[in-house]
């Protein structure tokens, strides 16, 4: 089935974006990539260090769509300053916009947010920025120039899955940018349920880094996602409130 996502100009065939944390050795990227069939990881700058062995961009194969993220950012312009970094080291435009001043819940301010797309974005970034799920902010966030957003399904790393559901579906019923669900998401049900529901894609690492089988993790979310994006082409049958036989109930002893 062709059903491609374009976002900045490069055609994905994969859903999935994934991530670089948490894994117990940096050696684990390459197969978890091979599983996930992802095209899209995204990276701190902090970990990216030309002159050591860890440097974890020397794990990600050069196929791969390197989304550098504004990790520790609590301003607009601390974002713009990694950004314009990633950019500086090799990184490519493509950059998550991270800020975040909550350090308990990590969530995002979406003004900061909104400030950094549109700086970035005239710059010739593409950016998508991480978001508490508003639709207002969303519609913002499109109108400074960000090619998707992508709010949170549950604070970062909690593995809670799909806390803020109906909000997410709001911004996928009333914006055309793509919908890519970013945080929170722990189980593959959880992947393909927002993906059922019109996500364009999910990002992820905590549910992949932490299980106790990485590999067979991955492989698990790859199909979840796939399976719940064809099950939003196909179209969900009607949620009923009583019961609906499949077979006529009457004239088979007539």
């Amino acid at each position: 089935m062709q059903d491609p996502l374009m976002i900045g100009g490069v055609t994905l065939t994969s859903r999935l974006f994934i991530g670089t944390g948490k894994y117990s050795r940096n050696t684990l990227i390459p197969e978890v990539i091979a599983r996930s069939g992802s095209q899209v990881i995204t990276v701190a700058l902090r970990r990216v260090d030309p002159q050591s062995k860890e440097n974890i961009v020397s794990h990600i194969p050069s196929h791969m769509t390197l989304l550098p993220n504004t990790s520790g950012a609590r301003t607009a312009e601390e974002a713009v300053r990694i950004a314009r970094l990633a950019r500086s080291a090799g990184l490519g435009n493509w950059v998550k916009i991270e800020v975040i001043n909550d350090q308990k819940y990590l969530l995002p301010d979406n003004i900061e947010t909104i400030r950094a797309t549109e700086i970035l974005a005239a710059e010739g970034f593409v950016v998508l920025p991480y978001m508490s799920p508003d639709l207002s902010a969303a519609l913002r966030l499109k109108a400074a120039g960000a090619a998707a957003v992508m709010p949170l399904g549950a604070p970062i790393g909690s593995n809670r899955g799909l806390q803020t559901k109906e909000l997410i579906r709001i911004l996928i019923s009333e914006t055309d940018l793509p919908v890519i669900v970013d945080a929170g998401i722990g189980r593959p049900s959880e992947a393909a349920e927002a993906m059922e529901m019109g996500a364009a894609g999910v990002l992820l690492n905590t549910a992949i880094a932490t299980a106790k089988d990485p590999l067979l993790m991955a492989e698990a979310f790859c199909e979840a996602v796939s399976a719940g994006r064809k099950a939003y082409l196909a179209g969900l049958g009607p949620v009923e409130e009583t019961a609906a036989a499949s077979s006529p109930l009457t004239g088979f002893l007539a």
